[in-house]
């Protein structure tokens, strides 16, 4: 009896085939309208005074209260236009294109962008 071998090249590519896509990390947010929401549908906004690709979000404190930063979760990392920066309290925070991603107190619900233009340094994230 003659036993064939598949050549390992075959083997390979069809093993790698199947791993397309496998261990891909979701993005943190999606485009929607126009605007970049969060997991559950909410706006997200970015905030002039925080400087792009700085690592830095300038946003701490009663301001996080009132714009709450999209958190990276443990295990979850940047990729593509997605990065994460480090917040003064060592916490990580998403950031799209380079500026930190947040969501605004007074949003209520999917769809809601009432942070848009809020005293002008405010504005709906937009992909």
């Amino acid at each position: 009896m003659r036993i064939k071998y598949f050549p390992l090249p075959v083997l390979l590519s069809v093993f790698l085939a199947a791993c397309v896509g496998y261990g891909a990390a979701p993005a943190p947010a999606r485009a929607l309208e126009g605007g970049l929401v969060d997991g559950s549908g909410m706006s997200l906004y970015v905030f002039d005074r925080d400087v792009a690709h700085s690592g830095k979000s300038v946003c701490n404190g009663p301001c996080a209260t009132n714009w709450p930063p999209l958190m990276v979760m443990e295990g979850e990392g940047g990729g593509a236009d997605y990065s994460v920066v480090t917040r003064d309290d060592g916490s990580r925070q998403w950031a799209f294109k380079g500026k930190p991603l947040y969501r605004w107190i007074k949003d209520q619900k999917p769809g809601d962008r009432s942070g848009d233009g809020v005293n002008a340094v405010w504005h709906l994230a937009r992909p």
